[in-house]
């Protein structure tokens, strides 16, 4: 059987549906099971031994039609028999009616469900401590999965020789190996997912007080003058025990590194999922918009912990949406104050 897996988005969303992935392979053994993904996403599924090939969307097939659509029939020349498509916008539902497959599954949607053989509802509210961004996408395999009992927890795969140069990373930037080490998410994609600068800093000398710990900031490149914003925050004491020159090359090489960190701690996204796949223990601090239900994967109130302000002043949600949320993230962030969660965290620290 020949199968396509459908994950546009960010690498977050791509960890995810890797499940999807991984059970197709327990579900069909001798299947070929291919995955479509943006070329940015990539490094976090490298060596899964579960997808067999990787179907790269890059940026000329969004910008041109023309591209696009030769994309299109190249998807259709492949023969697939099934095609789940986890992501479910307009570019994913042209691709599946595309591919000719006679099984073709995905969400109900009123105006899409047409071109699926298979659709499911998502679920509004989790079951598991998995949360919904999970539980919703092993849906799609309902129809599939007969008696099997299927594994709904995202993994990623390092080679020893990757796990050792993170180790020589972090010997050659003088990582004290006998303290802990915590990998820190200073910033979130954008500054709607970042928790504000001062109170950040303010979280950042709590655990440097309270554990001694070495520091490493998790940023993309483009946010390095944020990042040296939030280090220039901190205390003195604490700016010692940040290792702001150690950079991580590639999303490869940060995993390497975080594979030895006691933990992670920071604000939500790729990173977080990322630490959890490598059974790298999590404190999160959510955006004060963004769902915690969806994101909170195997929360435990122990490895993984996450905060949301929700959790402490839910009379300012009410039944609002997110969306109407967003549009008051920053006066909700003012809000978020870091006494709110400083006990939390001080606590999780003292066992992780």
């Amino acid at each position: 059987m020949k199968i396509l897996v459908i994950q546009q988005k960010m690498i977050g969303d791509v960890l995810a549906s890797t499940i999807i992935c991984n059970n197709l392979k327990a579900i069909y053994p001798k299947s070929q099971v291919d995955y479509l993904i943006y070329p940015f996403t990539s490094p976090v599924v490298e060596n899964n031994p579960n997808i067999d090939n990787l179907i790269l969307f890059d940026d000329n097939c969004r910008k041109s039609k023309v591209t696009f659509f030769k994309f299109l029939l190249k998807i259709k020349r492949e023969h697939y028999d099934l095609v789940i498509d986890a992501y479910g916008k307009t570019e994913s539902n042209l691709i599946t009616l595309f591919s000719g497959a006679k099984k073709k599954i995905g969400v109900y949607k009123k105006h899409t469900y047409f071109i699926y053989s298979n659709t499911i509802k998502e679920l509004l509210r989790p079951a598991t401590n998995a949360g919904l961004a999970l539980e919703n996408r092993l849906l799609l395999l309902s129809d599939l999965k007969g008696n099997k009992k299927l594994d709904i927890k995202p993994k990623i795969f390092l080679t020893p020789a990757e796990i050792e140069n993170g180790k020589q990373i972090l010997e050659h930037n003088n990582v004290d190996f006998s303290n802990k080490i915590y990998m820190i998410s200073v910033l979130g994609s954008g500054e709607n997912k970042s928790y504000p600068f001062p109170y950040m800093a303010k979280i950042l000398d709590a655990v440097v007080a309270a554990t001694n710990a070495s520091l490493l900031f998790n940023y993309m490149p483009s946010q390095k003058k944020e990042a040296l914003m939030i280090y220039n925050l901190c205390l003195p004491q604490t700016r010692k025990n940040i290792k702001i020159d150690l950079i991580m090359e590639n999303i490869r090489e940060f995993l390497s590194v975080t594979h030895h960190c006691n933990a992670l701690i920071g604000n939500e996204g790729g990173a977080v999922n990322m630490a959890k796949a490598l059974n790298i223990p999590t404190f999160t601090i959510f955006s004060t918009w963004i769902i915690k239900e969806a994101w909170n994967s195997f929360e435990n109130g122990t490895t993984n912990v996450s905060v949301h302000l929700k959790d402490f002043k839910p009379e300012l949600y009410g039944e609002k949406s997110a969306k109407e949320m967003k549009n008051k993230t920053f006066s909700l962030y003012e809000e978020f104050a870091p006494d709110l969660f400083l006990p939390v965290i001080k606590e999780y620290v003292k066992s992780n």
